[in-house]
């Protein structure tokens, strides 16, 4: 592998972009605030639950538009909104205004004819650094003040995961079948950890291990300190989908037409789920509270299943494939779809309260953030949307 890091940037950014952002963009770690979504689910358990509720009635309020749309998903911190498009560019954007306060580019001086590297993932937004990976693996490391390069790293594979944090280190996965853990501040490698297939999923990270589920159809359970893996459970089918965790549980949705419930401390299922639907895969991450699991699936399905037992709660039916991730928001969950619109259900009942068309398929997640609900369309002129309360 080969760390870059850079003292200059190759952007041209103006000077009233850098002032403005300039002591406004900071943060602090985990625990999150209630105005934060500094990560793909929100915290390290990636259990996808905002800190905060949104009002009743949401009204878009700005929208911005990229070249090839948004595969991924958005981030929020103190006020300005992060997001990587398909076009190689990451985005800072002011969460009130909807201004873009800097791009940066994988590829500033790319050919005519030629395509820059696209990020895929949502970023990991800390205190100094906005952090993702890019297609052709390269994971960058921005200064969420200026938009300038601090520092990057090469893999030898696409980067799909997103980055989870712990202190000062982060982990992410590669399709070059490799999990790695690299120095925030300086992208230098502390170890990498080989597995046997892609490496799709965010790293969900508690109790001093992060927890990987891959296409080589096994659970494994890795020391953050040292990589050495310390727990290994076959589940004997692909895995997309990033694992959810809530104290000795993790969740997850398989190739194999299952929704699974692991005890990770002593490896053992307590339950399967599976939709009479028939058969298809879970691409979408769950969100997890202390009742129900929700994830949606490629049988256009929304699924909500009781958490202790995996009983179906309720589904509900829309026009297209759900590899969007659901977000849970006070008493509502939020998520996009393959028929272009994103929804908001009651998370009790599953019943819609509301939905909005926003392109032709939103495979990514929603980010809460910030009094505002973000996210993106994937095609081609795509747009990010923020909805937010009417009266501001």
């Amino acid at each position: 592998m080969r760390l870059v890091v850079m003292k200059r940037s190759a952007l041209s950014l103006s000077l009233l972009a850098v002032l403005l952002l300039a002591g406004s963009l900071s943060s602090a770690a985990e625990p999150q605030s209630i105005a934060s979504w500094k990560s793909f689910r929100n915290g390290n358990d990636l259990r996808g639950v905002a800190g905060e509720a949104l009002p009743e009635k949401l009204i878009s309020k700005w929208t911005v538009k990229t070249k090839q749309g948004i595969p991924g998903s958005p981030t929020i911190d103190q006020g300005f909104v992060f997001c990587g498009t398909l076009d190689g560019e990451l985005l800072c954007i002011d969460a009130q205004t909807g201004e873009v306060a800097w791009k940066y580019s994988t590829a500033e001086d790319a050919a005519p004819n030629s395509f820059a590297p696209g990020f895929k993932s949502a970023p990991l937004v800390n205190d100094t650094s906005v952090m993702l990976g890019d297609e052709d693996g390269i994971f960058h490391c921005v200064d969420r003040k200026t938009g300038q390069l601090q520092w990057k790293f090469e893999t030898f594979g696409e980067i799909v995961s997103s980055a989870s944090q712990i202190d000062d280190r982060i982990v992410f996965g590669s399709y070059d079948n490799c999990l790695y853990c690299l120095n925030a501040k300086t992208g230098e490698q502390f170890w990498k950890y080989e597995t046997e297939g892609y490496v799709n999923c965010t790293p969900a990270i508690i109790n001093g291990f992060t927890f990987v589920t891959g296409c080589d159809e096994q659970l494994r359970i890795i020391d953050i300190q040292n990589g050495e893996q310390v727990k290994q459970m076959p589940l004997n089918t692909y895995l997309i989908a990033s694992p959810a965790i809530w104290e000795n549980e993790l969740y997850v949705g398989t190739y194999a037409s299952e929704v699974i419930c692991v005890n990770w401390k002593d490896l053992t299922l307590q339950w399967t789920y599976r939709s009479s639907v028939g058969e298809f895969p879970y691409h979408s991450s769950a969100a997890v509270t202390s009742e129900m699991v929700v994830v949606g699936g490629r049988d256009k399905q929304l699924h909500a299943i009781n958490r202790q037992d995996g009983k179906e709660i309720w589904t509900y039916p829309t026009r297209g494939k759900i590899d969007s991730s659901p977000v849970i928001a006070g008493e509502d969950v939020f998520f996009g779809c393959d028929d272009g619109r994103v929804y908001r259900l009651n998370l009790k009942t599953g019943k819609e309260l509301w939905s909005e068309r926003i392109g032709r398929k939103v495979p990514g997640s929603p980010a809460v953030g910030n009094g505002l609900l973000v996210i993106g369309a994937a095609e081609s002129n795509g747009e990010l949307h923020a909805f937010g309360p009417a009266s501001q």
